[in-house]
């Protein structure tokens, strides 16, 4: 990874758009770990049991998931994240993805979209290295 197209790291800053909670294809889905799970029902004020009945459903290969992510995520209001103090670590490492970090997925997947692009702070390498290694943790635990 040292040779990677963001070694000099990547300015972004979330600018509260809303966009990366709505459906694009193949990312219209947030997984989530036990611990998202515990987090968000003790948000709602419910055990972790009532908040998977009424919140989440489970994928063809078992892994949790929020349901009724349609349009965009069930959790989004207006273009605020209803659950921020709670949001799942899919949530929190966006937009450092493994599967967006590649040149051409991020130009493609991120960057085209996200106007927090290219503003606020510097990421480092290593800060960028460490949300992809909570996210790939994160992957493993679901």
């Amino acid at each position: 990874m040292s040779k990677a197209w963001w070694k000099d790291g990547v300015r972004f800053e979330c600018q509260g758009s809303g966009k990366c909670c709505v459906s694009r294809g193949e990312y219209g889905f947030v997984y989530l770990t036990l611990e998202d799970r515990r987090a968000l029902a003790k948000h709602f004020g419910l055990s972790t049991r009532a908040f998977s009945k009424a919140y989440c459903d489970k994928d063809e290969n078992g892994y949790w998931k929020v349901a009724d992510f349609h349009e965009s995520c069930r959790f989004l209001q207006g273009k605020q994240c209803g659950v921020y103090e709670a949001r799942p670590v899919q949530c929190r490492t966006w937009p450092f993805w493994p599967e967006v970090m590649s040149a051409k997925a991020w130009a493609k997947e991120v960057a085209a979209f996200c106007p927090g692009v290219g503003k606020g702070r510097l990421w480092t390498p290593e800060e960028i290295k460490e949300q992809l290694r909570i996210q790939a943790d994160s992957e493993e635990r679901s």
